[in-house]
């Protein structure tokens, strides 16, 4: 077991640990371990008041301090490295994000890059030539609807110092909404499934441009993009013009290009091509 690498996953925002279980399960089937990590404020650690319960109270929730707050990037990547150093201790690691997971991993791999075999990037930011929040007034995002998660939006983010999302909500509107950009081709149970493994805040620290991908650090790290090809959060032109600056910023060590079909979540609530194609990596 010595020599065979670890998978330590990141996941998303308003995610956790938990959505990895299914993918975890076959790692395990095809003989290999994995880390799921959560980031600070997450999985256990996570503020869900008896506000957000049913029946719900939105004005009671809309006020309701969050654990997360203050939570900093920085907090994130020191969780992950923290996992990493202990990983390493039995082999090699490749280092799996998703989604807003794939800032933290960036951040990470600027710091501490002798901890890292590989990273692995399913559908996951990977800032390069501009900060996150820029990426979305780019032509590349022009067909995702910024607005769709409003309606579900409760409380003041500058007054809480958090973002909140209220994914136990029966408005129709909302919950189309979020199938459409994260799970349009799950079924209507996968899909509310998931959405009542998601936990309502989330912190607001997605970087500066001092936590982009670093040439002399990140950049010296074996690397994976795995295209996520029905992706309608991250759409498909996004990922591709992340992994295009990339590789002008490390032409030496460019993204090994790997695509799977499916929604931001199908990977997740169906893992065996993923888990595939993770051990495939793992086999290098």
């Amino acid at each position: 077991m010595q020599n065979l690498p670890t998978f330590v996953l990141v996941h998303g925002a308003f995610a956790n640990s938990f959505s990895f279980a299914p993918l975890q399960a076959e790692l395990a089937l095809l003989g290999h371990r994995s880390a799921a990590v959560d980031l600070p404020g997450h999985g256990f650690e996570a503020t869900l008041p008896s506000a957000y319960q049913a029946p719900q109270d939105l004005d009671a929730l809309a006020a309701e301090p969050g654990g997360i707050k203050g939570v900093t990037l920085a907090d994130n990547a020191a969780r992950v490295i923290e996992v990493l150093e202990r990983a390493k201790q039995n082999g090699p690691t490749i280092l799996v994000a998703h989604s807003r997971g794939g800032i933290t991993t960036t951040a990470v791999a600027n710091a501490r890059p002798e901890l890292i075999d590989r990273i692995a990037y399913v559908s996951a930011w990977c800032p390069v030539d501009l900060d996150v929040s820029d990426y979305y007034a780019q032509p590349e995002m022009a067909g995702v609807d910024a607005g769709a998660f409003a309606a579900a939006l409760v409380g003041n983010p500058v007054e809480l110092g958090l973002l909140r999302t209220n994914f136990r909500t029966a408005d129709p509107a909302a919950l189309a909404a979020f199938k459409r950009a994260l799970a349009a081709d799950l079924t209507d149970d996968e899909f509310r499934t998931f959405l009542n493994t998601f936990q309502p805040d989330e912190n607001l620290d997605v970087g500066t441009s001092a936590d982009r991908a670093q040439a002399t650090t990140w950049g010296r790290i074996p690397k994976t993009y795995v295209r996520l090809a029905d992706d309608a959060s991250l759409p498909l032109a996004v990922q591709d013009r992340m992994i295009r600056e990339a590789d002008a910023l490390t032409p030496d060590n460019p993204f090994d290009v790997q695509t799977l079909g499916g929604s931001h979540l199908h990977w997740l609530v169906h893992p065996e091509p993923a888990a595939k194609l993770l051990a495939n990596l793992a086999a290098r």
